[in-house]
């Protein structure tokens, strides 16, 4: 009993550090931007390339939630494995195809990746996936409820899946500019480019915020939240360097993040 009972401590624990990390994130990233991508600056240590970088970095998100899930107390029930399956998509992409996306791309070579930027994604992953993994195979108590299980997974499944397709095709037209254009940057056509300067973090916003309806749970919350005192500070910060580069030729109308509001 005294390790169930730590066990429990121990993930809440997890979860209150996963909602409270995330203002100081975002105020942070309001003065300092992490130096990869546009981003990019030396000072930050040894580098390690895109593709490695993102693979090893993302890792954690498969590998511990493979050695976590089969611990779980629902770890065998259809909707368990059926609610966690789009986190596992989602990151599957981000460890394995996008990776490979950028080794592709001959811009991906360039410019190192920081050690240091990659070690504390490295932290947050694991925190994240071990809450994640830990809460839908072991803590979430409402499987049985069935009418109120289905609608929250079909809406938040939908949201998901949305945010998830915004997301890959942003990304996609990103590295093939920065392929096409040897690695140098221009000004993103199309799409939801037309509305918002990072579609790709938009996307990833709406893909969380659909994971929180599905599992319904702090954990949930707290990983959008977290999310988006990540990515929309850093939205804003590349919004500002491409209105800084191209000046007028930039379109004035765009949004930084989210179309028609900010």
């Amino acid at each position: 009993m005294k390790e169930i009972a730590a066990d429990e401590t121990f993930f809440r624990y997890c979860v209150l550090t996963l909602i409270f990390s995330g203002p100081p994130t975002a105020v942070a990233l309001k003065f300092l931007q992490a130096p990869y991508g546009k981003h990019n600056r030396s000072g930050w240590g040894p580098t390690l390339s895109p593709p490695l970088a993102w693979f090893l970095m993302e890792s954690p998100t498969l590998w511990l939630t493979l050695l976590l899930f089969p611990f779980g107390r629902h770890s065998h029930n259809p909707k368990s494995l059926l609610l966690f399956s789009p986190y596992l998509l989602h990151y599957f992409h981000r460890t394995v195809i996008y990776p490979l996306r950028l080794l592709r791309s001959s811009s991906s070579a360039k410019t190192g990746f920081p050690m240091s930027i990659a070690a504390m994604a490295f932290t947050f992953n694991l925190l994240n996936a071990y809450i994640q993994a830990r809460y839908v195979s072991h803590y979430k108590n409402d499987y049985e409820d069935g009418v109120w299980f289905w609608l929250r997974f079909v809406i938040g499944t939908v949201v998901f899946v949305t945010g998830m397709w915004i997301n890959i095709t942003s990304d996609r037209t990103l590295v093939r500019l920065k392929k096409e254009n040897r690695g140098g940057y221009v000004i993103p056509r199309g799409g939801l480019f037309e509305f918002v300067s990072c579609p790709n973090y938009f996307g990833e916003v709406v893909e969380w915020l659909g994971w929180a309806v599905m599992t319904w749970s702090w954990a949930g919350i707290g990983f959008f939240l977290y999310t988006c005192s990540n990515l929309i500070p850093r939205a804003r910060a590349s919004h500002v360097w491409y209105g800084d580069k191209f000046k007028d030729e930039y379109p004035k109308t765009r949004k930084a993040v989210i179309p028609f509001v900010f």
